[in-house]
């Protein structure tokens, strides 16, 4: 853990996201939760029959970002694709809700990308995805680049959020970052398998250990990363962060240096929506003149509070500093 962050020194980088702009391209999703009890079998088919007693919308990809900084105090402006229908109306009213800009939400001509899990007895039953995660036409894209140039232009940093659902092709992904970097403002990049080596001139490259492993094609030996850092030249960025689940994260940089970040959580009770947490505090740390590695370790706080909630949830700037706390009371002398 970084011995430098102070109580203080966090304090005041959390006060100072308040207000700050994270523009977010990327794949924006709503997410539907259909919760009831399983009582019986359908007559129709070896199927369990779920009684639907709850019904729970949230916000999902990008979307999910956006809240996130929604929620630490930040303005998000979302930059993302939606279809013609009631998800899109959804989405939008929802973001307004959370005091997120919709004005960059290009409507195109394909469904709102929506998931929809059914629970039962707190176990996932079946998840249905309405989606079109091809390309966006040329037309499409244009509408994407302009709102793009549009967001970044009042923006404090900038995050590219894929999800593989076709918006961040590598016309809109390079147009993004040299916007963000002519302007000097961070960019952090949560990257999939598609165009995974698009994103030269990033600021923080965020990946899993699968999505790097399976980019790379090669196992990492993680005990002993001093090969790691021609990974970060390789990928033209000026820091990996790699996050590894229960043993926290890696932040890697060009010139050899290794910052091991354990993991915080004092409870795992469910890893969806960690990744998202994780991303926006990056960017709101960085946006508040946080170094790259107190990001990591205040991100990193904050997805020990996200992975204790049940679904993609929210974390505030009162819960990373009782994180924090904790765990200093529990830090062993020297640690």
């Amino acid at each position: 853990m970084l011995k430098s962050l102070t109580r203080d020194r966090l304090k005041h980088l959390l006060s100072r996201a308040h207000g700050r702009t994270i523009a977010i391209a990327g794949d924006a999703m709503l997410d539907v939760y259909l919760k009831g009890d399983v009582e019986r079998i359908s007559p129709e088919a070896p199927v369990p029959v779920v009684r639907v007693r709850e019904r729970k919308l949230a916000l999902g990809g990008a979307a999910n970002v956006a809240q996130n900084v929604a929620a630490l105090g930040g303005r998000a402006e979302l930059v993302a694709v939606v279809g013609k229908d009631d998800s899109a109306k959804t989405l939008r009213e929802m973001l307004k809700a959370i005091g997120g800009e919709t004005r960059s939400l290009v409507e195109v001509a394909r469904p709102t990308t929506t998931k929809t899990r059914v629970l039962a007895r707190m176990q996932q039953v079946v998840r249905f995805d309405e989606e079109d995660d091809g390309d966006l036409s040329k037309e499409e894209i244009a509408g994407v680049l302009a709102a793009v140039a549009r967001a970044v232009a009042g923006a404090d940093a900038l995050v590219l959020e894929d999800y593989n659902k076709g918006v961040l092709q590598p016309a809109v992904i390079r147009a993004a970052i040299d916007a963000a970097n002519a302007r000097k403002i961070p960019v952090v990049v949560d990257p999939k398998f598609r165009n995974f080596f698009a994103y030269k001139g990033a600021s923080v490259f965020k990946p899993n250990r699968r999505e790097l492993e399976s980019a790379l094609g090669a196992t990492m030996d993680l005990e002993h990363p001093e090969t790691l850092p021609s990974m970060v030249e390789r990928l033209g960025v000026g820091h990996v962060l790699l996050t590894l689940g229960e043993r926290g994260m890696m932040l890697l940089d060009g010139k050899g240096s290794v910052l091991r970040v354990p993991t915080t959580a004092r409870e795992v009770y469910d890893v969806v929506g960690a990744g998202d947490t994780v991303t926006a505090y990056l960017a709101a740390m960085l946006a508040s003149g946080a170094t790259v590695e107190e990001a990591a370790v205040i991100a990193n706080f904050a997805a020990g509070v996200e992975v204790g909630k049940l679904g993609a949830a929210t974390v505030s700037a009162d819960e990373v500093l009782e994180a924090y706390d904790t765990y200093q009371a529990h830090a062993k002398p020297g640690v």
